[in-house]
């Protein structure tokens, strides 16, 4: 056995534990819609589309491949520990350092520093229109952006809670998060490839 098969071996073995892992929390129903793994998915559309339609969903398509890589990703996080100002697995994260890193390492998107900071980039979305990669904000310090998650779907988002804790995957109805949910944005690449990130506010 090569190297290099056996590299791709264990990376797309890491990608399937991730998935089942996700699967049994959300439920492989929930996934197949959250996500639209092609295998799991196979709805057909005989209409013909508009131009700006095959555009759309063009760009659906390419977002929701991103956010596949994002989600398992930050799955692969799971259990490292929690540490103020961590940026790395090695040390551990907090919340936008955890966010930081998972956006960089699977869709090469460079966040800017602290949730707060990350709150004013990308494209503000109603909680009732959440899809899996957006960032999910909440009041946890007596600061309208002070915590910062990732959206995986039904309900729930995966983050680095706080000091004594490790990333986690959490309810967004419990009484806790609902009542201090602030908003929620989905990141653009375009967008964000065009912003000074120097200037948004820590």
């Amino acid at each position: 056995m090569t190297a290099s098969f056996y590299n791709m071996l264990m990376k797309n073995w890491k990608k399937t534990s991730c998935f089942v892992v996700l699967s049994l929390l959300l439920g492989l129903s929930n996934i197949a819609l959250a996500f639209d793994f092609p295998f799991l998915s196979s709805t057909h559309d005989e209409t013909p589309a508009t131009p700006n339609q095959v555009q759309e969903a063009e760009s659906n398509s390419s977002w929701t491949s991103v956010a596949q890589e994002i989600i398992l990703h930050a799955l692969s996080q799971t259990g490292v520990k929690y540490k103020y100002g961590g940026i790395n697995p090695d040390s551990g994260f907090d919340c936008s350092g955890f966010v930081r890193y998972v956006f960089k390492e699977a869709a090469n998107l460079t966040l800017p520093h602290g949730a707060r900071a990350m709150s004013q980039v990308g494209q503000n979305v109603p909680e009732k229109e959440l899809k899996p990669g957006d960032l999910v904000f909440f009041n946890t310090m007596k600061s309208v952006y002070s915590h910062v998650g990732i959206y995986v779907g039904n309900n729930r988002f995966i983050h680095s809670p706080s000091a004594g804790s490790s990333i986690s995957v959490a309810d967004m109805n419990d009484s806790y998060w609902s009542k201090r949910f602030t908003g929620a944005r989905r990141v653009d690449a375009k967008e964000l490839a065009s912003t000074d990130l120097s200037k948004q506010t820590k």
